[in-house]
C-alpha cells in the first residue's frame, strides 16, 4: 500500500497559536533566514464543517510562490521550506500552509477529503497569494496543483506549475488499486482501514469517504490544459509514485509546455541536498518565463 509523505521525515512541526501576523523565529533548521515569514491564520467553510488553517506568508515580488504539501505532510518540510528560501533569496512572495488535519492546522484527519483540501487550497490562493504564482505541489500536492490550475486557466493568474512526484488520481490508482482483499473489506465495512507508514511510525488512517470523494476529482485518460509552462521532478526509485505514472501525465497535458527530469536515485521524497538544488533550479526556470516578455502580436496587413 502506497503512502504519499514527502517531507514528515524528520521535519520540525509549526505551533502557531492563534495570534495573527506573527514571526517566526530567525532561522528554520536547514538554517535559511525567515524573519520576514508571517503566521495567519484563516477560516474555512461554514457551521460544523469550519476549520481552522495555518498559513505561513513571506511579501514579495511576482510571481510568487504557492506551496502545496503532500498527504500527511506539512509546511516544516525540506521541500517546502526549501522553496520558502529560495523566494526570500529571490525577493518574491511565498505562501506555504497545512493542510485540515495535517500540522498546525485545526481539523481532524479522518475527516479529510480531495474536495475539502482543495477548498482550503483555494481559499488560501484567494485570501493571500496575490498576483501570478507559480504552484508547487508535491506528491498529492501535485494533484491538486493540476486542478488549481484547471479551475484558474482562464484567469491567467497561474504562472507555472512545479510539480515533485505528483500522486495525481493517488486514491484510486496509487491507494485502493494496491490494497489486499483484506483491507478493502475492512475499509467497506468499517469506513476506514489503517496502512503503515514508510516514513512514520504511526499508521495512517485511510477512510471510504476519502476513496469515494477522491473519484470526483480523477483525471483518468482525458487531456489537461492547464495554460502554462510545467515541469515535473520524477524520481525513478520512487515506490510510492512510479516514475511511469509522471509519465503518464505527460502525454494527458497534451498541448502545455512540459518538461520532466528522471533523477535516477531519487526516491519518492526528494529530498537531498542535490534533490533540492534540482528544485531551485527549476523554480528558476519558471520564474524566468513568467519574466519574459510576451511575443509581439504580429498584425496582418490588410488585402
Amino acid at each position: 500500500m502506497a503512502v504519499f509523505s514527502s517531507d514528515v521525515n524528520g521535519s520540525e512541526r509549526i505551533r502557531a497559536s492563534g495570534a495573527r501576523s506573527q514571526p517566526l523565529p530567525a532561522h528554520d533548521r536547514w538554517g535559511w533566514l525567515v524573519t520576514d515569514a508571517i503566521a495567519e491564520r484563516l477560516t474555512v467553510g461554514e457551521g460544523s464543517s469550519a476549520r481552522e488553517i495555518a498559513v505561513l506568508r513571506r511579501s514579495g515580488s511576482a510571481p510568487g510562490l504557492f506551496w502545496l504539501g503532500g498527504f500527511m505532510s506539512n509546511m516544516a518540510g525540506s521541500k517546502a521550506t526549501a522553496v520558502d528560501a529560495f523566494g526570500a533569496e529571490n525577493g518574491l512572495a511565498v505562501t506555504r500552509f497545512d493542510y485540515s488535519g495535517h500540522g498546525a492546522s485545526g481539523g481532524t484527519f479522518a475527516d479529510g477529503t480531495v474536495s475539502r483540501w482543495l477548498e482550503e487550497a483555494a481559499a488560501v490562493l484567494d485570501a493571500f497569494a496575490s498576483g501570478r504564482q507559480i504552484i508547487v505541489g508535491s506528491s498529492m500536492g501535485g494533484w491538486l496543483a493540476l486542478s488549481l490550475a484547471e479551475q484558474l486557466r482562464a484567469s491567467g493568474r497561474i504562472a507555472g506549475l512545479l510539480l515533485i512526484a505528483p500522486a495525481y488520481d493517488m486514491t484510486r490508482t496509487l491507494m485502493l488499486d494496491r490494497m489486499t482483499k483484506k483491507a478493502r473489506a475492512a475499509l467497506t465495512r468499517d469506513g476506514l482501514v489503517h496502512e503503515p507508514s514508510s516514513y512514520s511510525d504511526e499508521p495512517y488512517v485511510i477512510t471510504r469517504a476519502l476513496i469515494e470523494d477522491g473519484d470526483r476529482h480523477l483525471i483518468g485518460d482525458r487531456l489537461i490544459e492547464v495554460g502554462c509552462p510545467v515541469v515535473i521532478l520524477q524520481g525513478i526509485a520512487d515506490k510510492e509514485v512510479p516514475w511511469r505514472h509522471s509519465a503518464s501525465l505527460v502525454e494527458r497535458l497534451a498541448s502545455d509546455d512540459v518538461v520532466l527530469t528522471l533523477v535516477k536515485d531519487g526516491d519518492h521524497r526528494l529530498s537531498r541536498p542535490e534533490d533540492l538544488e534540482r528544485i531551485g533550479g527549476a523554480l528558476a526556470s519558471l520564474v524566468a518565463d513568467a519574466r519574459a516578455p510576451s511575443p509581439p502580436v504580429v498584425q496582418s496587413s490588410p488585402p
